[in-house]
Protein backbone atom coordinates (compact mmCIF):
# COMPACT_ATOMS: atom_id res chain seq x y z
CA UNK A 1 0.00 0.00 0.00
CA UNK A 2 2.84 2.41 0.68
CA UNK A 3 3.98 2.73 -2.86
CA UNK A 4 0.06 3.94 -3.70
CA UNK A 5 0.71 6.44 -0.61
CA UNK A 6 2.14 9.00 -3.39
CA UNK A 7 0.07 8.54 -6.32
CA UNK A 8 -3.50 8.27 -4.06
CA UNK A 9 -2.21 11.99 -2.88
CA UNK A 10 -1.80 13.14 -6.66
CA UNK A 11 -5.08 11.17 -7.47
CA UNK A 12 -6.87 13.15 -4.72
CA UNK A 13 -4.98 16.49 -5.58
CA UNK A 14 -6.45 16.42 -8.97
CA UNK A 15 -9.84 14.91 -8.05
CA UNK A 16 -10.83 17.83 -6.10
CA UNK A 17 -9.52 20.49 -8.81
CA UNK A 18 -11.64 18.89 -11.67
CA UNK A 19 -14.58 18.48 -9.38
CA UNK A 20 -13.94 22.22 -8.71
CA UNK A 21 -13.59 22.86 -12.54
CA UNK A 22 -17.30 21.65 -13.02
CA UNK A 23 -18.97 23.82 -10.88
CA UNK A 24 -16.98 26.68 -12.11
CA UNK A 25 -17.50 25.87 -15.42
CA UNK A 26 -21.52 25.99 -14.86
CA UNK A 27 -21.55 29.05 -12.77
CA UNK A 28 -19.30 31.25 -15.19
CA UNK A 29 -21.54 30.28 -18.08
CA UNK A 30 -24.42 31.59 -16.28
CA UNK A 31 -22.56 34.63 -14.80
CA UNK A 32 -21.53 35.37 -18.16
CA UNK A 33 -24.96 34.90 -19.90
CA UNK A 34 -26.25 37.12 -16.69
CA UNK A 35 -23.79 39.69 -17.20
CA UNK A 36 -24.22 40.59 -21.29
CA UNK A 37 -27.33 38.37 -22.10
CA UNK A 38 -25.56 36.94 -25.17
CA UNK A 39 -25.22 33.13 -26.03
CA UNK A 40 -22.42 34.65 -28.08
CA UNK A 41 -20.92 35.96 -24.85
CA UNK A 42 -21.06 32.83 -23.49
CA UNK A 43 -19.64 30.48 -26.92
CA UNK A 44 -16.65 32.58 -26.58
CA UNK A 45 -15.61 31.20 -23.62
CA UNK A 46 -15.00 27.97 -25.27
CA UNK A 47 -12.70 30.02 -28.03
CA UNK A 48 -9.96 31.41 -25.17
CA UNK A 49 -8.71 27.56 -24.46
CA UNK A 50 -7.54 26.72 -28.24
CA UNK A 51 -6.64 30.67 -28.67
CA UNK A 52 -4.37 30.15 -24.80
CA UNK A 53 -2.99 26.62 -26.62
CA UNK A 54 -1.92 28.51 -29.75
CA UNK A 55 -0.01 31.08 -27.73
CA UNK A 56 1.87 28.97 -25.21
CA UNK A 57 2.28 25.11 -26.34
CA UNK A 58 5.31 26.04 -29.30
CA UNK A 59 7.28 27.26 -26.32
CA UNK A 60 5.80 26.01 -23.34
CA UNK A 61 7.33 22.17 -23.52
CA UNK A 62 10.70 23.93 -23.28
CA UNK A 63 10.12 25.08 -20.07
CA UNK A 64 8.35 22.18 -18.50
CA UNK A 65 11.69 20.01 -19.66
CA UNK A 66 13.66 22.77 -17.90
CA UNK A 67 12.43 23.45 -14.50
CA UNK A 68 11.95 21.50 -11.37
CA UNK A 69 8.13 19.73 -12.29
CA UNK A 70 6.54 19.54 -8.90
CA UNK A 71 7.14 23.31 -8.35
CA UNK A 72 6.29 24.15 -11.76
CA UNK A 73 2.76 22.70 -10.58
CA UNK A 74 2.57 24.28 -7.61
CA UNK A 75 2.98 27.67 -8.95
CA UNK A 76 0.40 26.46 -11.87
CA UNK A 77 -2.33 25.96 -9.73
CA UNK A 78 -1.31 28.49 -7.30
CA UNK A 79 -1.76 31.48 -10.47
CA UNK A 80 -4.49 30.04 -11.33
CA UNK A 81 -6.86 30.14 -7.74
CA UNK A 82 -5.36 33.55 -7.55
CA UNK A 83 -7.21 34.54 -11.40
CA UNK A 84 -10.06 32.39 -10.51
CA UNK A 85 -10.99 34.19 -7.31
CA UNK A 86 -11.04 37.68 -8.68
CA UNK A 87 -13.35 36.72 -11.03
CA UNK A 88 -16.51 37.44 -9.45
CA UNK A 89 -15.54 41.05 -8.75
CA UNK A 90 -14.85 41.89 -12.43
CA UNK A 91 -18.50 43.48 -14.22
CA UNK A 92 -16.21 44.41 -17.59
CA UNK A 93 -17.14 41.26 -20.01
CA UNK A 94 -13.52 41.71 -22.01
CA UNK A 95 -11.52 41.91 -18.35
CA UNK A 96 -13.44 39.10 -17.91
CA UNK A 97 -12.22 37.34 -21.15
CA UNK A 98 -8.47 38.40 -20.47
CA UNK A 99 -8.20 37.13 -17.13
CA UNK A 100 -9.60 33.60 -18.26
CA UNK A 101 -7.48 33.87 -21.02
CA UNK A 102 -4.59 34.14 -18.30
CA UNK A 103 -5.73 31.19 -16.39
CA UNK A 104 -5.98 29.03 -19.81
CA UNK A 105 -2.51 29.57 -20.32
CA UNK A 106 -1.00 29.06 -16.97
CA UNK A 107 -3.42 25.98 -17.11
CA UNK A 108 -1.35 24.79 -20.78
CA UNK A 109 1.63 24.00 -18.51
CA UNK A 110 -0.48 21.82 -16.11
CA UNK A 111 -1.55 18.90 -18.36
CA UNK A 112 1.66 18.03 -20.30
CA UNK A 113 3.72 18.62 -16.95
CA UNK A 114 1.22 16.32 -14.97
CA UNK A 115 2.29 13.87 -17.56
CA UNK A 116 5.69 13.83 -16.89
CA UNK A 117 5.45 14.09 -13.30
CA UNK A 118 3.43 10.93 -13.35
CA UNK A 119 5.77 8.99 -15.31
CA UNK A 120 8.42 9.76 -12.76
CA UNK A 121 6.15 9.06 -9.78
CA UNK A 122 4.20 5.97 -11.17
CA UNK A 123 6.19 2.32 -12.02
CA UNK A 124 5.41 1.58 -15.45
CA UNK A 125 3.79 -1.66 -13.97
CA UNK A 126 1.14 0.37 -12.29
CA UNK A 127 0.26 3.59 -14.71
CA UNK A 128 -2.57 1.62 -16.36
CA UNK A 129 -4.51 1.36 -13.12
CA UNK A 130 -3.47 4.94 -12.33
CA UNK A 131 -4.59 6.45 -15.41
CA UNK A 132 -8.15 4.02 -14.90
CA UNK A 133 -8.26 5.66 -11.21
CA UNK A 134 -7.82 9.14 -12.57
CA UNK A 135 -10.12 8.65 -15.37
CA UNK A 136 -12.59 7.24 -12.83
CA UNK A 137 -11.93 10.38 -10.85
CA UNK A 138 -12.80 12.69 -14.10
CA UNK A 139 -15.99 10.67 -14.84
CA UNK A 140 -16.82 11.05 -10.62
CA UNK A 141 -16.54 15.00 -11.25
CA UNK A 142 -18.47 15.27 -14.43
CA UNK A 143 -21.44 13.64 -12.43
CA UNK A 144 -21.10 15.29 -9.10
CA UNK A 145 -19.86 18.88 -10.20
CA UNK A 146 -22.84 19.75 -12.15
CA UNK A 147 -25.31 18.56 -9.67
CA UNK A 148 -23.44 20.58 -6.74
CA UNK A 149 -23.32 23.77 -9.09
CA UNK A 150 -27.00 23.11 -9.43
CA UNK A 151 -27.66 23.29 -5.61
CA UNK A 152 -25.27 25.74 -5.38
CA UNK A 153 -26.36 28.52 -7.47
CA UNK A 154 -29.77 28.25 -6.57
CA UNK A 155 -29.16 29.11 -2.63
CA UNK A 156 -26.01 31.14 -2.78
CA UNK A 157 -25.22 32.59 -6.41
CA UNK A 158 -22.74 31.70 -8.92
CA UNK A 159 -20.00 33.59 -7.31
CA UNK A 160 -19.70 31.30 -4.18
CA UNK A 161 -18.79 28.13 -7.37
CA UNK A 162 -16.21 30.84 -8.56
CA UNK A 163 -14.69 31.05 -5.47
CA UNK A 164 -14.91 26.86 -4.73
CA UNK A 165 -12.62 26.62 -7.87
CA UNK A 166 -9.98 29.44 -6.68
CA UNK A 167 -9.74 27.34 -3.10
CA UNK A 168 -9.82 23.58 -4.87
CA UNK A 169 -6.46 25.00 -6.73
CA UNK A 170 -5.02 26.22 -3.61
CA UNK A 171 -5.78 22.54 -2.23
CA UNK A 172 -4.39 20.56 -4.96
CA UNK A 173 -1.35 23.10 -4.83
CA UNK A 174 -1.21 21.84 -1.51
CA UNK A 175 -1.57 18.28 -1.90
CA UNK A 176 1.04 18.69 -4.84
CA UNK A 177 3.47 19.89 -2.14
CA UNK A 178 2.80 17.00 0.19
CA UNK A 179 4.67 14.58 -2.64
CA UNK A 180 8.10 14.25 -3.47
CA UNK A 181 10.49 15.79 -5.90
CA UNK A 182 11.18 13.29 -8.75
CA UNK A 183 13.45 15.59 -11.08
CA UNK A 184 17.22 15.30 -10.59
CA UNK A 185 18.99 18.27 -9.02
CA UNK A 186 19.66 20.87 -10.67
CA UNK A 187 17.08 20.24 -13.26
CA UNK A 188 16.79 23.80 -13.56
CA UNK A 189 16.89 26.65 -16.58
CA UNK A 190 19.81 27.51 -16.40
CA UNK A 191 19.87 30.20 -19.63
CA UNK A 192 16.53 32.29 -20.62
CA UNK A 193 14.39 30.50 -23.60
CA UNK A 194 15.34 32.27 -27.25
CA UNK A 195 14.26 31.48 -30.58
CA UNK A 196 17.18 29.05 -31.39
CA UNK A 197 16.54 27.06 -28.21
CA UNK A 198 12.70 26.47 -29.52
CA UNK A 199 14.10 25.73 -33.23
CA UNK A 200 16.62 23.68 -31.36
CA UNK A 201 13.88 21.86 -29.67
CA UNK A 202 11.76 21.16 -32.19
CA UNK A 203 14.55 19.30 -34.56
CA UNK A 204 14.88 16.95 -31.04
CA UNK A 205 10.88 16.22 -31.25
CA UNK A 206 11.27 16.00 -34.97
CA UNK A 207 14.01 13.71 -34.35
CA UNK A 208 11.94 11.44 -32.22
CA UNK A 209 9.25 11.50 -34.19
CA UNK A 210 11.75 10.58 -37.49
CA UNK A 211 12.92 7.29 -35.11
CA UNK A 212 9.80 6.08 -33.58
CA UNK A 213 7.73 5.78 -36.43
CA UNK A 214 5.43 2.84 -35.11
CA UNK A 215 4.78 4.82 -32.16
CA UNK A 216 3.64 7.73 -34.36
CA UNK A 217 1.78 5.65 -36.43
CA UNK A 218 -0.33 4.28 -33.63
CA UNK A 219 -0.57 8.00 -31.89
CA UNK A 220 -2.06 9.23 -35.07
CA UNK A 221 -4.33 6.53 -35.65
CA UNK A 222 -5.39 6.88 -31.88
CA UNK A 223 -5.84 10.73 -32.50
CA UNK A 224 -7.14 10.95 -35.34
CA UNK A 225 -10.44 8.52 -33.86
CA UNK A 226 -11.10 10.78 -31.14
CA UNK A 227 -10.46 13.70 -32.78
CA UNK A 228 -13.58 12.73 -35.10
CA UNK A 229 -14.98 11.49 -31.84
CA UNK A 230 -14.80 15.09 -29.92
CA UNK A 231 -15.60 17.02 -33.57
CA UNK A 232 -18.88 15.26 -33.37
CA UNK A 233 -19.79 16.06 -29.67
CA UNK A 234 -20.05 19.58 -30.85
CA UNK A 235 -23.26 18.35 -32.91
CA UNK A 236 -24.38 16.10 -29.86
CA UNK A 237 -27.03 18.85 -28.77
CA UNK A 238 -28.58 19.89 -31.92
CA UNK A 239 -28.99 16.20 -32.76
CA UNK A 240 -30.79 15.33 -29.92
CA UNK A 241 -33.19 18.40 -29.18
CA UNK A 242 -33.57 18.87 -33.43
CA UNK A 243 -33.31 15.23 -34.80
CA UNK A 244 -34.75 13.32 -32.26
CA UNK A 245 -37.42 15.96 -30.77
CA UNK A 246 -35.84 15.55 -27.22
CA UNK A 247 -36.33 18.17 -24.26
CA UNK A 248 -33.82 19.80 -22.19
CA UNK A 249 -34.78 17.16 -19.36
CA UNK A 250 -33.92 14.41 -21.35
CA UNK A 251 -30.50 15.71 -22.63
CA UNK A 252 -29.84 16.26 -19.32
CA UNK A 253 -30.45 12.92 -18.01
CA UNK A 254 -29.08 11.43 -21.37
CA UNK A 255 -25.55 12.73 -20.14
CA UNK A 256 -25.82 12.35 -16.85
CA UNK A 257 -26.25 8.77 -17.72
CA UNK A 258 -23.34 8.73 -20.25
CA UNK A 259 -21.63 10.05 -16.90
CA UNK A 260 -22.48 6.77 -15.20
CA UNK A 261 -21.40 4.77 -18.14
CA UNK A 262 -18.03 6.53 -18.02
CA UNK A 263 -17.72 5.63 -14.14
CA UNK A 264 -18.44 2.24 -14.52
CA UNK A 265 -15.83 1.51 -17.54
CA UNK A 266 -12.93 4.06 -15.26
CA UNK A 267 -14.12 1.53 -12.84
CA UNK A 268 -13.62 -2.01 -14.54
CA UNK A 269 -10.86 -0.77 -16.15
CA UNK A 270 -9.05 0.12 -12.98
CA UNK A 271 -9.83 -3.60 -11.58
CA UNK A 272 -9.04 -5.36 -14.48
CA UNK A 273 -5.84 -3.19 -15.07
CA UNK A 274 -3.68 -6.40 -14.10
CA UNK A 275 -5.65 -8.94 -16.20
CA UNK A 276 -6.01 -7.53 -19.60
CA UNK A 277 -2.97 -6.20 -22.11
CA UNK A 278 -2.59 -2.88 -23.04
CA UNK A 279 -3.09 -3.41 -26.47
CA UNK A 280 -6.51 -4.37 -26.01
CA UNK A 281 -6.98 -1.14 -23.89
CA UNK A 282 -6.30 1.01 -26.20
CA UNK A 283 -7.69 -1.10 -29.89
CA UNK A 284 -10.92 -2.46 -28.69
CA UNK A 285 -11.76 0.65 -26.44
CA UNK A 286 -11.34 2.97 -29.46
CA UNK A 287 -12.53 0.82 -31.41
CA UNK A 288 -15.80 0.59 -29.14
CA UNK A 289 -15.38 4.05 -28.63
CA UNK A 290 -15.81 4.80 -32.52
CA UNK A 291 -18.48 2.25 -32.68
CA UNK A 292 -20.71 3.99 -30.14
CA UNK A 293 -20.57 7.44 -31.49
CA UNK A 294 -21.66 5.42 -34.74
CA UNK A 295 -24.97 4.05 -32.92
CA UNK A 296 -25.82 7.42 -31.02
CA UNK A 297 -26.20 9.33 -34.45
CA UNK A 298 -27.63 5.93 -35.95
CA UNK A 299 -30.52 6.04 -32.77
CA UNK A 300 -34.07 7.21 -33.67
CA UNK A 301 -35.20 7.71 -29.61
CA UNK A 302 -34.17 8.45 -26.02
CA UNK A 303 -33.66 5.04 -25.73
CA UNK A 304 -31.55 4.16 -28.24
CA UNK A 305 -29.87 7.47 -27.74
CA UNK A 306 -29.03 6.81 -24.28
CA UNK A 307 -27.58 3.18 -24.35
CA UNK A 308 -25.24 4.69 -27.00
CA UNK A 309 -23.98 7.21 -24.91
CA UNK A 310 -23.45 4.82 -21.98
CA UNK A 311 -21.67 2.49 -24.41
CA UNK A 312 -19.34 5.24 -25.99
CA UNK A 313 -18.71 6.47 -22.01
CA UNK A 314 -18.18 3.27 -20.41
CA UNK A 315 -15.54 2.10 -23.43
CA UNK A 316 -14.08 5.40 -23.94
CA UNK A 317 -12.45 5.40 -20.33
CA UNK A 318 -10.63 1.98 -21.00
CA UNK A 319 -9.02 3.75 -24.58
CA UNK A 320 -8.01 7.16 -22.92
CA UNK A 321 -6.38 4.98 -19.73
CA UNK A 322 -4.65 2.92 -22.85
CA UNK A 323 -3.57 5.89 -24.81
CA UNK A 324 -2.15 7.42 -21.96
CA UNK A 325 0.04 4.58 -20.49
CA UNK A 326 1.44 3.87 -23.99
CA UNK A 327 2.05 7.53 -24.60
CA UNK A 328 3.78 7.48 -20.79
CA UNK A 329 5.86 4.38 -21.53
CA UNK A 330 7.04 4.95 -24.88
CA UNK A 331 7.90 8.73 -24.83
CA UNK A 332 10.99 9.80 -23.53
CA UNK A 333 10.28 11.16 -20.34
CA UNK A 334 13.53 14.21 -21.16
CA UNK A 335 11.56 15.43 -23.80
CA UNK A 336 7.59 14.28 -22.96
CA UNK A 337 7.29 17.76 -21.89
CA UNK A 338 7.98 19.20 -25.38
CA UNK A 339 6.19 16.29 -27.39
CA UNK A 340 2.88 16.64 -25.28
CA UNK A 341 2.70 20.55 -25.30
CA UNK A 342 3.60 20.74 -29.37
CA UNK A 343 0.66 17.54 -29.83
CA UNK A 344 -1.43 19.60 -27.95
CA UNK A 345 -1.23 22.32 -29.53
CA UNK A 346 -1.82 20.99 -33.12
CA UNK A 347 -4.84 18.62 -32.23
CA UNK A 348 -6.50 21.73 -31.01
CA UNK A 349 -6.15 23.35 -34.40
CA UNK A 350 -7.26 19.99 -36.03
CA UNK A 351 -10.04 19.69 -33.68
CA UNK A 352 -11.11 23.14 -34.45
CA UNK A 353 -10.93 22.97 -38.16
CA UNK A 354 -12.96 18.95 -38.24
CA UNK A 355 -15.52 20.96 -35.78
CA UNK A 356 -16.04 24.24 -38.33
CA UNK A 357 -15.75 21.38 -41.29
CA UNK A 358 -18.74 19.61 -39.60
CA UNK A 359 -20.76 22.28 -38.64
CA UNK A 360 -20.69 23.57 -42.32
CA UNK A 361 -21.36 20.31 -44.35
CA UNK A 362 -24.43 20.12 -41.85
CA UNK A 363 -25.87 23.15 -42.55
CA UNK A 364 -25.55 22.05 -46.20
CA UNK A 365 -26.67 18.25 -45.68
CA UNK A 366 -28.41 16.33 -43.41
CA UNK A 367 -27.14 16.48 -39.72
CA UNK A 368 -27.53 12.77 -39.27
CA UNK A 369 -26.30 11.48 -42.43
CA UNK A 370 -22.70 14.01 -41.71
CA UNK A 371 -22.67 12.74 -38.40
CA UNK A 372 -22.87 9.26 -39.47
CA UNK A 373 -20.15 9.71 -41.82
CA UNK A 374 -17.72 10.98 -39.43
CA UNK A 375 -18.84 8.07 -37.35
CA UNK A 376 -17.86 5.84 -39.46
CA UNK A 377 -14.54 7.22 -40.97
CA UNK A 378 -13.51 7.11 -36.97
CA UNK A 379 -14.78 3.55 -36.99
CA UNK A 380 -12.45 2.40 -39.76
CA UNK A 381 -9.43 4.66 -38.63
CA UNK A 382 -10.37 3.08 -35.24
CA UNK A 383 -9.85 -0.89 -37.59
CA UNK A 384 -6.60 0.36 -38.33
CA UNK A 385 -5.45 1.10 -35.04
CA UNK A 386 -6.60 -2.06 -33.87
CA UNK A 387 -4.78 -4.18 -36.58
CA UNK A 388 -1.69 -1.44 -35.80
CA UNK A 389 -1.21 -2.69 -32.26
CA UNK A 390 -1.80 -6.32 -32.68
CA UNK A 391 1.10 -6.36 -34.46
CA UNK A 392 3.50 -9.43 -32.53
CA UNK A 393 6.86 -7.33 -34.00
CA UNK A 394 5.84 -4.60 -31.87
CA UNK A 395 4.92 -6.26 -28.59
CA UNK A 396 7.84 -4.49 -26.78
CA UNK A 397 6.05 -1.20 -27.20
CA UNK A 398 3.43 -2.55 -24.97
CA UNK A 399 5.25 -3.71 -22.34
CA UNK A 400 4.34 -2.56 -18.74
CA UNK A 401 7.43 -3.74 -16.66
CA UNK A 402 10.42 -1.50 -16.72
CA UNK A 403 11.72 0.33 -19.76
CA UNK A 404 8.88 0.30 -22.87
CA UNK A 405 10.64 1.25 -26.30
CA UNK A 406 11.71 4.82 -27.18
CA UNK A 407 13.01 4.05 -30.76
Amino acid sequence: MMKWKHPILLLAGIGISYLGNWIYLIALNLSILDLTGSAAAVAGLYMIRPIAMLITNTWAGSLIDRLNKRKLMIYVDLIRGCFVFVLPFISTIWIIYSVILLINIAGAFFGPCASVYITKLVPAENRKRFNSLMSMISSGAFLLGPAIAGLLIMYVGTELCILINAITFFVCAFFIYLLPNVDEKGNEVREPIKWRTLVADWKIISGFAKKSRYFIAVYLLFQAAMLLGFALDSQEVTFIKHHLELNDQDYGLIVSITGLGALGGASVAAIISKKVHLKLYIGIGMLLTSVGYLLFYSSFNFITATLAFVFLGFFMAFANAGYATFFQNNVPVNIMGRFGSVAEMVQGIIQIALTLVLGLAAEIFSLQLVCIIFSAVSVLFAIFLLITVLIPSKQIYFEEKGKAATS
